[in-house]
């Protein structure tokens, strides 16, 4: 088993989990990788900015309960850590949304650091806030000010991307939202990797795009691979992530090789810095 990577300087790493295109496992991949990581002993915190609030309902944290959420922070000027509720997982932490979230977009589009807000709430956890390892960000599947806040927030951009004949045709728009948001917002932000979602053995398609995938972004491309699996896709009805529905499964051991693969990376780009 991997040892915990833990920050240096005590503040996590932050990883914005996005694809502008939907039903590409972006959700599926934040849930699961983020209790991949705290089973491998580093502690996380989810922080879900889709109004659809999925990662949300994936955790099992039912509408009822989310008192708080991602809102109160973009709209309110809340904390983090006064939003922050835990989940069934040690060592995983979870800032909920829900649809309320529908109208932060125009409610901040007019306040100063309109982009920041993210960001300056997530700087405010070092102030005797609860410490983490990796905060995940899951994106909503749009390029909006609520991804923009991700982006300026994050460190570096995590692309889940399917196995599909347009997988590749989708990525255009989302790099050069990254580059719009390097080049005037927050000029550290990188591509922390690429995961290829959906793979199926059974179809030379997936092969042949996986090849492509490779080809175009190298060493980006994380070698842990998420198959297509059914537990995977049962796993949020019970809200619960697939590592604790069904630990044996392929989807879960690959969600466990991701993050063990990354971890691994992250403490080559720490040695390297």
């Amino acid at each position: 088993m991997s040892q915990p990577v833990h920050q240096t300087d005590k503040r996590p790493r932050v990883l914005a989990v996005a694809n502008q295109k939907g039903g590409v496992g972006k959700t599926t991949t934040a849930i699961n990788l983020g209790t991949a990581l705290a089973a491998v002993g580093e502690r996380v915190l989810i922080i879900d900015i889709d109004p659809q609030g999925n990662a949300s309902t994936g955790l099992g944290v039912r509408r009822e309960h989310r008192q708080k959420t991602i809102y109160d922070i973009l709209v309110g000027g809340g904390s983090i850590a006064d939003c922050v509720i835990p989940t069934a997982v040690p060592g995983l932490d979870l800032t909920p949304s829900d649809a309320d979230l529908s109208g932060a977009e125009i409610e901040i589009g007019a306040t100063a650091r309109r982009s920041y807000r993210l960001r300056d709430a997530i700087d405010a956890l070092g102030d005797g806030g609860p410490t983490y390892d990796y905060i995940l960000i899951d994106c909503p599947p749009s390029l909006n000010l609520l991804t923009v806040n991700a982006m300026t927030a994050a460190h570096a951009v995590l692309v889940p991307l399917q196995c599909e004949f347009f997988a590749l045709e989708g990525l255009t728009q989302l790099m050069r939202t990254v580059d719009l948001v390097r080049g005037s917002l927050n000029p550290e932000l990188e591509i922390q990797g690429v995961v290829l979602t959906m793979y199926d053995r059974r179809n030379s398609l997936s092969e042949q795009v996986a090849a492509d995938v490779r080809s175009h972004f190298g060493d980006k491309v994380y070698k842990a691979v998420i198959p297509r699996n059914v537990r995977v896709s049962e796993a949020p009805s019970f809200g619960k992530p697939v590592l604790i529905y069904d630990l044996k499964c392929a989807g879960s051991q690959a969600y466990l090789r991701l993050a063990r693969e990354l971890v691994g990376r992250e403490r080559a780009r720490r040695a390297a810095a």
